[in-house]
């Protein structure tokens, strides 16, 4: 089971939007995934059509309660959230070592699902420090714009000390571009950038600009049930894609080493 944290410390950069379509496109490869809604706003679970429920990661995290599974599409289900899980980042004592809660939790699906996506709040609070801690992998969205870029060097700096202080294991999975619009010379500057400064975790294509993309959480839905042949419903399977290939190449790789290991 592969446990990917989509985060980055800035807000209004298509996180949301990329958890739900990624999902959809992991789902649309036959691959079984969890959604797992970790900002207090309840976006995730609001795009999806979630607005009033009994259970949510809140309570899993804070009264051990079994989580609630909501399904929304073939090999497709959510945990949601709501405004309690406000409540959880001053219950949660680091101290204690409740960053470790979501970890607990997520491993009694190991046998039920490939692939993990959390999307967490947009600032490196103590839940974004639990789903890094939880994850295997971390993607990260970035806006083609120069305050989006600004920040990245930094919020790379806080994941490098979480993997090296709490979880060893996590590994960055990529960094992806949203909105771009090629026409935009601060666009494709931004996208020049990335390749020059971060050539190995800069994934081949971005997601370009598209209102589909926008629309779709208005009917509940991610973008490959509200429009299949639009742009963003080809760069999400296309990101899609990409992550399969690099993450399970990669997994087989470490199976192969440590087969050799044991000979």
């Amino acid at each position: 089971m592969r446990i990917i944290a989509i985060a980055n410390n800035k807000g209004g950069i298509g996180k949301t939007t990329s958890v739900v379509n990624l999902g959809a496109a992991l789902a649309g490869f036959e691959k079984k995934t969890l959604l797992i809604d970790f900002d207090p706003q309840a976006n995730l679970s609001k795009s999806l059509g979630i607005r009033e429920c009994e259970k949510t990661i809140y309570d899993a995290l804070v009264n051990e309660e079994s989580p609630a599974i909501y399904p929304i599409k073939s090999n497709l289900d959510i945990i949601p959230a709501n405004l309690n899980l406000t409540k959880a980042e001053q219950q949660l004592d680091p101290a204690q070592g409740d960053h470790h809660l979501l970890k607990e939790i997520l491993a009694t699906f190991n046998s039920v699902y490939e692939y993990v996506l959390i999307d967490c709040p947009p600032s490196l609070n103590i839940l974004t420090t639990s789903a890094l801690t939880a994850a295997t992998d971390m993607l990260i969205p970035v806006q083609a714009e120069f305050l989006a870029l600004e920040g990245l060097v930094t919020f790379l700096d806080s994941v490098k000390k979480i993997k090296r202080r709490i979880n060893v294991n996590l590994e960055i999975a990529g960094i992806f571009v949203t909105r771009f619009d090629q026409r935009k010379v601060l666009n494709r500057h931004v996208i020049e950038t990335l390749e020059s400064k971060f050539p190995e975790m800069l994934m081949s294509r971005p997601v370009r600009e598209n209102i589909a993309l926008a629309e779709a959480p208005v009917k509940r839905t991610d973008i490959f049930e509200y429009a299949p042949k639009s742009y963003g419903a080809e760069d999400y399977r296309f990101l899609a894609r990409e992550i399969i290939h690099k993450l399970e190449a990669n997994s087989e790789e470490s199976q192969e080493a440590e087969k050799k290991v044991l000979q």
